[in-house]
């Protein structure tokens, strides 16, 4: 059925090729481009895109020479990747074949020892092919959130049968423990995100305003135009620094700042503070804001899309508010001290009384990198 599903589909995908946003990744899961390996990996990790990629570093630092294997699926997961571990001998990068193509990669894997899966990339085909080769396979930073658990229920059945293919689940919290024994799982234990592991580094160290710099960072659409009205309403001589989430979208964000008739700078052309808001068009950049940021307001929970990433502002000590539609970070924000939730008609009121939220922090608990890198091999490693 998949495979007729991807005959089908060729020509749609064909097209959609064409998009800057899909024009590498199209062709290489769909259409096998570049999927050749160059060596035999003894550990495979898959991780979906960006910020699960980026969580994946302090982990493949442990093996600093054993070969692996690295797949996303996702364009900005695979240009992080590429840029990281370029020079890297090690480390091979490649695009995840879609789970038609994967027996391209069968004769090349019989040294596989471990599969590594991060959240929730649960491709059956991904975790046959490493049973057939015998290697043991590991879901870690396992999440099913509230909303999406009913979905994941209704097809219980197939999730239990995948289940079956992984022999060991690293959940994030003792919720998603929990739904994910609902669904199937055998064997499955709490380990915290690995993105609690991987402490943020700025790029690029800006001094600090002399004013209060407020951040909208990870914003979706609808979010400017809340926030620039709740930074308006307070008529203070406070700084906005406005970060979409997509690049795509730095010219839409510009168009709204230009239609309600704002003055405002383009990080592209220079940081200068001259005008009151600045629009940050540029990416792998927010930790270097996050450094010198008073208040973060945290995108994509204002709508329902599930909210981003709290540990990095968290990290750098920032005041932060986030929306309430946090699904798919929940087990992150119960690691963070400190946080403001709200809904979006109170946010200007929130912000106006940012002086009584105190700067988040991280909690950490004893959990080891150690332990968790130990595991995945069948044979101990000098950590």
């Amino acid at each position: 059925m998949l495979a007729l599903a991807h005959l089908l589909a060729l020509p749609v995908l064909a097209l959609w090729r064409f998009k800057p946003k899909y024009r590498h990744s199209l062709s290489a899961r769909f259409f096998a481009r570049g999927h050749k390996l160059t060596f035999k990996p003894v550990l495979w990790f898959h991780a979906c895109s960006f910020g699960e990629i980026k969580s994946l570093e302090p982990l493949l630092a442990l093996f600093p020479s054993t070969p692996i294997l690295l797949t996303t699926t996702t364009q900005t997961g695979y240009t992080l990747a590429h840029n990281t571990y370029a020079h890297n001998a090690h480390i091979q990068v490649r695009y995840l074949l879609f789970e038609t193509l994967l027996w391209l990669w069968r004769k090349d894997l019989n040294a596989l020892q471990t599969l590594v899966v991060t959240e929730a990339e649960l491709w059956l085909g991904v975790f046959m092919l490493a049973k057939k080769v015998g290697a043991q396979t590991f879901l870690i930073n396992a999440r099913i959130s509230k909303r999406s658990y009913g979905r994941y229920y209704r097809f219980r059945a197939f999730y239990a049968y995948l289940f079956s293919k992984v022999d060991r689940i690293y959940a994030q919290s003792a919720q998603d423990l929990e739904r994910l024994s609902s669904l199937g799982m055998r064997t499955g234990t709490i380990f915290p995100n690995l993105k609690l592991f991987n402490p943020p580094k700025p790029t690029h160290h800006y001094p600090k305003p002399p004013k209060t710099l407020i951040l909208a960072a990870s914003t979706h659409p609808g979010e400017e135009v809340l926030i620039l009205e709740a930074f308006l309403a307070l008529q203070s001589d406070a700084l906005l620094c406005l970060a979409p989430r997509h690049p795509e979208r730095f010219e839409e964000v510009k168009k709204i700042l230009i239609q309600k008739d704002l003055i405002f700078d383009l990080f592209s052309e220079g940081l200068t503070w001259r005008n009151p808001i600045t629009l940050i068009d540029a990416l792998g950049v927010l930790n270097d804001f996050y450094a010198i940021a008073d208040i973060v307001i945290l995108g994509g929970a204002f709508a329902p899309i599930g909210g981003h990433n709290p540990l990095e502002p968290a990290f750098f000590g920032a005041k932060l508010i986030s929306g309430t539609h946090i699904f798919n970070q929940e087990a992150l924000f119960s690691c963070v001290q400190n946080y403001v939730l709200v809904e979006p008609p109170q946010l200007a009121q929130t912000l106006a009384q940012a002086q009584t939220i105190l700067p988040s922090s991280i909690e950490y608990g004893d959990h080891r990198l150690e332990t968790l890198a130990q595991a995945l091999c069948k044979k101990p490693i000098n950590s």
